[in-house]
């Protein structure tokens, strides 16, 4: 009989939340029938302006899942934000995909739908307004999401890039 090796050890509990955002079934033909796999396109986030998405390729849709959550991990980015909204209005295009993100008022809540929406809740936006606009292939809607959030700075980063002294900004 052989020895486990984690038996009795908690399972490793993550700092992350983890969405399933698309699962893709994929088929190839063969002389005895059709052989399946999957892709599984994964967003994790730790509710804290932290996020990131993969995607994991496997034969079963839960390897799959787990592939695309490690790759997930690996590609973090953290959301530039002002409060618990965003810091300023953004629309980004992604192949046939275009987003809008736009700041709104507390209390608000979190205005949107699919992919997108996913995303900001997994990085802990709580008020925006957002649209998927264009194509809803949930892939190019994330991807058109990171562009946006990475397109995104707050008034510090845009004072410091355009040379301006805090105490300067203070005063204006």
């Amino acid at each position: 009989m052989g020895k486990r090796e984690n038996f009795g050890e908690p399972a490793v509990v993550s700092e992350f939340d983890e969405s399933v955002i698309a699962i893709n079934r994929s088929a190839k033909v063969v002389k005895g029938g059709k052989n399946f796999s999957f892709g599984a396109l994964v967003v994790v986030g730790d509710r804290n302006g932290r996020v990131g998405y993969g995607y994991g390729k496997a034969n079963e849709v839960s390897d799959a899942i787990r592939k695309g959550g490690e790759a997930a991990r690996r590609n973090l980015v953290r959301i530039p934000m002002n409060g618990q909204t965003l810091p300023h209005e953004i629309e980004v295009k992604f192949g046939g995909a275009r987003v809008l993100l736009r700041p709104a008022s507390a209390g608000t809540g979190l205005i949107a739908g699919g992919a997108v929406r996913s995303i900001l809740e997994l990085g802990g936006v709580k008020d925006v307004l957002a649209k998927s606009l264009g194509a809803a292939n949930a892939s190019n809607v994330t991807k058109a999401t990171f562009k946006a959030i990475a397109g995104l700075s707050t008034r510090s980063e845009v004072m410091a890039r355009r040379g301006l002294a805090k105490a300067e900004a203070e005063n204006n």
